[in-house]
């Protein structure tokens, strides 16, 4: 009977997941308020290297052991990732499509003054226009 990956997947991290626990325990020695101390540390930034080393070790043997699993059920585990299916470009409907920048359209060269320059009609920034 051939079992789906879900399932495979499901009984890997399962047992990784008790094996940790049990790690945990032996890591503390027996002693509860140092298993709380561990457990505590652990968060969602936690690194491998900062795990207790039985821990770490029981880590890597569950990640062996989680890939001989489904090699066994007749999975295929690559290090090669498939590439990406690449998109069509844009279309525009009825126009050409945009071409790049223009020759000589840089960014703008800042005013060296410090102040604003005044508006077109000579009045300056934010002044109203009277009648």
């Amino acid at each position: 009977m051939v079992r789906s990956a879900t399932d495979v997947m499901h009984d890997i991290l399962v047992s990784a997941v008790i094996e940790s626990i049990m790690a945990l325990k032996t890591a503390s020695k027996g002693l509860p308020n140092t298993l709380l101390r561990d457990l505590n540390a652990i968060h969602a930034n936690t690194t491998f290297a900062d795990l207790p080393k039985e821990l770490q070790t029981t880590i890597a043997d569950a990640v062996r052991s989680a890939f001989t699993q489904l090699h066994k059920e007749g999975y295929s585990v690559s290090g090669v990732r498939a590439e990406a299916p690449r998109s069509p470009p844009p279309r525009h409907e009825g126009r050409p499509p945009p071409r790049g920048p223009r020759p000589g359209a840089g960014p703008r060269k800042p005013d060296r003054s410090g102040t604003k320059k005044p508006g077109r009609d000579g009045r300056g920034p934010n002044k109203p226009r009277g009648r």
